[in-house]
């Protein structure tokens, strides 16, 4: 039954014309996200201690919102670009399940994961060391970008930066 939605003609029309709702998924995600959770969250952004904890909390939220290929068709162009590409609802799995065979202070603080430890987490999570390995980097990757936007003065030295696009003011 929780799958059940209301029904909004326009919505609609605008998913079948692969223009995704915004709308609808705008408000799936403010069903789902507490204001006093994002904020503090933005405060370890911020402060660069965002860890995989967090991370964690973030995909059960996502998970939360519904399936996976209803949330992608949400995304102006996205049904289009993913038409042929099988959207998996388990994709998070090895994610969780690489997350969970961590320690709670290798989960706090991501630096401290050696390569021995990146071994002994594979191993526990059923996974391969290059999935390990790979989960790490993006996570790195995702926290450097996270700190740099969350930075006003940062975010707008990367929008001077774009090149400049037909249809945008600035």
């Amino acid at each position: 039954m929780d799958a059940l939605d209301v029904f909004h003609p326009d919505r609609m029309a605008s998913r079948i014309l692969g223009m995704g709702d915004v709308v609808s998924l705008v408000e799936r995600a403010q069903q789902q996200f507490d204001e006093k959770q994002a904020a503090e969250l933005q405060k370890k952004i911020r402060k660069n201690q965002f860890d995989f904890n967090d991370f964690r909390a973030q995909i059960q939220q996502i998970k939360k919102m519904g399936n996976m290929k209803d949330l992608v068709g949400m995304i102006p162009g996205a049904s289009k670009a993913l038409k042929d590409v099988e959207i998996d609802d388990n994709a998070f799995k090895p994610i969780e399940a690489i997350i969970d065979s961590m320690t709670p202070k290798e989960r706090e603080n991501p630096d401290i994961i050696d390569q021995r430890r990146r071994m002994r987490i594979a191993k526990g999570s059923g996974t391969s060391i290059e999935e390990v390995n790979k989960l790490i980097k993006q996570f790195m990757d995702m926290r450097k970008v996270m700190k740099q936007m969350s930075n006003p003065g940062m975010m707008a030295k990367m929008m001077r930066n774009m090149p400049k696009m037909p249809g945008r003011p600035f």
